[in-house]
């Protein structure tokens, strides 16, 4: 069990430390009006991170026993979609090195209530999301026996992993979220999200 929530914080840390506007939108929200302001919109993005997280979780689950038949090629197709996404990742971040860090507009969330609900809204609608955590479902040897309560810790350990560095990115404030947020942060947190990713595919490509 332990090795679901390792493996779910790992996934949690994957999608989110990428900086890119959402997290931007969170940086701004925090500096121009309260922490808790800040923090709420961080958590929304986590509990939309634990939301797509639970759907490959558990549905992911039932995929993989109805597929058993073909467990190993379909490994294989999880870890390609895995380094697929981590291409794109890289891609995104070595072409955005030298631009200008995005500001999306967040006029009106200025109550912890508001930005929650905005910023879950916004992040839901990131469909690429859920297709990394189905990846990273299928692409384990154990999904086929993933029970209700191993799920659940795959579930906590994205959740937490990604409250944990939204929240930091909120809290930065003008030193360590500014820096994140910047051209070159962004360039970093790209890198390190994407070799993340292709080790998780090389992961799922290992002989048991």
């Amino acid at each position: 069990m332990s090795g679901a929530f390792l493996a779910g914080l790992l996934a949690g840390y994957g999608v989110a430390v990428p900086v890119g506007a959402i997290a931007v939108l969170v940086l701004g929200l925090s500096a121009r009006t309260s922490f808790r302001v800040g923090a709420a919109a961080a958590l929304a993005v986590a509990t939309a991170d634990g939301l797509y997280a639970a759907v490959a979780a558990f549905g992911g689950a039932g995929l993989a026993r109805v597929v058993a038949p073909v467990a190993g090629p379909l490994r294989v197709v999880a870890a390609l979609v895995l380094l697929g996404l981590a291409g794109h990742g890289l891609w995104r971040a070595w072409s955005a090195r030298r631009q200008v860090a995005p500001a999306p507009v967040g006029r009106g969330l200025d109550r912890p209530g508001r930005a929650y609900a905005a910023v879950l809204g916004l992040t839901l609608l990131n469909p690429t999301t859920v297709l990394y955590f189905v990846a990273l479902v299928l692409g384990r040897r154990e999904s086929a026996a993933l029970g209700p309560a191993t799920a659940a810790l795959f579930v906590t350990g994205a959740f937490l992993a990604s409250a944990s560095w939204q929240l930091l990115v909120a809290g930065g404030g003008s030193v360590v979220g500014r820096a994140l947020a910047g051209p070159r942060g962004r360039l970093v947190t790209g890198l390190v999200s994407s070799a993340l990713i292709a080790a998780l595919a090389v992961a799922a490509l290992l002989p048991a």
